[in-house]
């Protein structure tokens, strides 16, 4: 499968509860998963090497998220943007959205509209093209 020409993003329904709170920015994704892939939940997608796990190598639960973002991109659906943070290890964090961004990831996207809490902006800077 390939990705459509043109993604649609929609806000993420955290992001919009509380506006004042979280930034809508454009994040580069190899920047992103590199820093992720020190996260603890990070072995749920990411192979040792960091790579992305194909569909039969992600669990059951795992796999039945990223079916749903496959079949959204096949029938045109918006993808609801993902929420990213700074955990306590000073990596990002996948809060909301992680079969969204990697499931794109893992099919070649290379940026990708997030939210992000306002005061990690500073935290950011290197991830935002």
């Amino acid at each position: 499968m390939t990705l459509p020409d043109k993604l649609e993003f929609t806000d993420n329904s955290a992001a919009t509860a509380r506006p004042e709170h979280y930034l809508c920015v454009e994040v580069k994704i190899d920047a992103v998963l590199k820093s992720w892939k020190s996260s603890l939940y990070s072995f749920e997608w990411l192979k040792p090497d960091g790579a992305i796990k194909t569909l039969d190598q992600l669990t059951e639960a795992e796999r039945e998220k990223r079916s749903a973002v496959e079949q959204l991109l096949k029938t045109g659906g918006t993808i609801e943007k993902p929420v990213l943070g700074i955990g306590m290890m000073d990596n990002v964090e996948i809060g909301s959205g992680r079969a969204q961004f990697l499931t794109l990831a893992a099919f070649g996207l290379k940026t990708m509209p997030v939210h992000i809490p306002a005061s990690n902006k500073k935290d950011f800077k290197n991830f935002i093209v």
